[in-house]
């Protein structure tokens, strides 16, 4: 794979990235993407397009606002860099089929690290987002399937996975998961199908088991604590993703 065109997928996805950060600050301040340029969330001052350079401006800024002095927050060439680790891992992945399922991926993907960060950050899954990512993957799965019998698996997948969610809701009358992590579980199962929806789901709660024991352990978190789950789930969809048949592979030859 020629190296400059995968740095182009990179820093195109660097650039989404930081698209993705406004859309997270925005999204909590009930603020319209579509207007207004991006400004500084300390000072309120509009930034230049030098200061909005994915990583570089943070590396050159040492981490600070030009206008204020006051700190930018790691989340922000994080992501970016995040974004653009993804998309080079799908155009790597995923490049053998064809150009609107490298598209469709990268939506998908985007809108998962918004859920991620923004779950992380505000302990919630913001409706908008979700639902607009169900919107995507129906959408795609009707127009790029062509035959009603392929929704079958997803959809039931989608339907068993939100269940679980909803009756461990239930169950615990909202302390162990919120109906947002539901909705997601809803999400990963129409996006990845069985059987990597399982490989999704065990992903995260081992995942999620191991981090919740480590802060347990360092006195970050005690077990009265509340931990979002919605990041641990969507890790496990990117691990169901890109390793999903491999790792039930894996398995199947182990029994």
């Amino acid at each position: 794979m020629n190296l400059g065109f995968c740095l182009i997928v990179f820093v195109f996805g660097a650039c989404i990235g930081s698209f993705l950060n406004c859309l997270i600050y925005r999204l909590k301040e009930k603020q319209s993407f579509l207007s207004g340029r991006s400004f500084c969330p300390k000072c309120l001052h509009q930034l230049a397009f030098f200061d909005l350079i994915p990583v570089l401006s943070f590396i050159f800024l040492k981490g600070k606002c030009r206008y204020c002095g006051e700190k930018i927050s790691w989340q922000y060439p994080l992501v970016e860099l995040a974004t653009g680790g993804l998309f080079l891992l799908i155009f790597l992945r995923f490049t053998i089929y064809h150009l609107p399922f490298t598209i469709y991926l990268f939506v998908v993907s985007s809108l998962l690290i918004i859920i991620f960060v923004y779950d992380l950050k505000h302990y919630i899954i913001p409706d908008k987002i979700i639902f607009l990512a169900i919107a995507v993957v129906f959408l795609y799965k009707i127009i790029f399937n062509f035959q009603t019998s392929n929704l079958y698996s997803p959809i039931l997948s989608a339907l068993v996975a939100s269940a679980f969610f909803f009756l461990l809701w239930l169950v615990s009358r909202g302390k162990w998961m919120g109906l947002g992590d539901a909705k997601l579980a809803f999400l990963m199962g129409l996006f990845l199908g069985y059987p990597q929806i399982l490989v999704a789901m065990f992903s995260a709660f081992l995942i999620g088991a191991i981090i919740g024991l480590g802060l347990i352990v360092c006195r970050k978190k005690t077990l009265k604590s509340q931990v979002p789950f919605g990041p641990f789930l969507v890790v496990g969809t990117f691990i169901a993703l890109f390793w999903g048949k491999e790792i039930i592979k894996w398995y199947l030859n182990l029994i």
